[in-house]
């Protein structure tokens, strides 16, 4: 019996050196610490357990099944444990990488934002620039517009004075363009440029007439005292000419109250030639005639 119980004891402890190999190995192949211990202990009274009950067989006394069933229930909650903890980490790290492309994500959107904020604030002060310039402009123009009223308003005035100066062929071309001058420059709805067009155009007529000969069929009263059709030939603005049927000639000069004509017996000839030639009657000749310069 003493043999018997020895041997049994033996064979009881004997896979202790083996399962502690076993547990190095584990730990070779690359399980944690705390793993290998827990199962080391979990073994370790396995054994005790085993142990235990080859002393009872020797002494005589019935093995006891409980050891072994909580063993069981020791090893089925360890492994649970284990479970329980992989299954955390694994969920931690995808939980971490979540995150961790949330957290990129809000980086890459916030340097975006960062971007669009500076790009915001190149063209707020560009646009302020723009601004400035704008209304220095404006203030320019303004006082362009001013200066540019009164030259128009000085412009019309001479115009208006001079009016009676002009010869009657060409005030007749001018006439439109005379009315639509304002009465009072000062309360008009007549827009400054529309009223510089105006005076330009009016400039512009009486330019083209002040370098070219016009012939004109008017009535004048003669030195009887009778009124009669007479050929006009005006020589710019400032000198004119003219002969009646009855070779009654006359010259014509402007003054500020209108043209002033007198009588001019002795020049019907060569006023009678000078109208041929304009006409195209004669061939172009050199014709004197009395000019006065004022």
């Amino acid at each position: 019996m003493k043999e018997r119980a020895e041997t049994g004891m033996n064979i009881a402890c004997a896979p202790r050196p083996a399962l502690v190999s076993t547990s190095t190995s584990c730990g070779r192949h690359g399980r944690g610490l705390l793993a290998t211990l827990a199962l080391t202990a979990v073994i370790g009274s396995v054994c005790l357990a085993a142990g235990s009950a080859g002393q009872d067989s020797r002494n005589g006394a019935p093995a006891n099944g409980a050891s072994l069933e909580e063993t069981r229930l020791r090893m089925g909650k360890w492994i649970e444990t284990q479970q329980i903890i992989s299954r955390e980490r694994k969920e931690w790290q995808q939980g971490k990488e979540i995150l961790l492309g949330r957290l990129e994500l809000i980086k890459q959107e916030a340097a975006a934002l960062q971007e669009k904020i500076a790009l915001a604030d190149s063209s707020v002060a560009e646009v302020t620039k723009k601004r400035e310039e704008l209304l220095a402009q404006k203030e320019q123009l303004a006082s362009s517009g001013e200066r540019l009223k009164a030259v128009v308003s000085g412009m019309e005035s001479e115009l208006r004075r001079m009016s009676d100066s002009i010869p009657e062929p060409t005030k007749a071309r001018v006439q439109l363009l005379f009315q639509r001058m304002p009465e009072d420059p000062a309360n008009t709805r007549v827009t400054v440029p529309e009223r510089f067009q105006n005076v330009l155009g009016i400039l512009n007529e009486l330019n083209k007439a002040n370098n070219e000969i016009n012939v004109s069929y008017e009535v004048r009263q003669l030195a009887d005292g009778k009124p009669a059709e007479v050929k006009s030939i005006y020589v710019g603005l400032g000198q004119a000419y003219y002969v009646s049927a009855r070779n009654e000639a006359g010259i014509g000069r402007p003054t500020p109250g209108g043209w002033q004509w007198e009588p001019a017996p002795t020049i019907a000839p060569q006023v009678v030639k000078a109208l041929e030639i304009v006409q195209g009657k004669q061939s172009p000749a050199f014709v004197p005639l009395p000019v006065k310069v004022q």
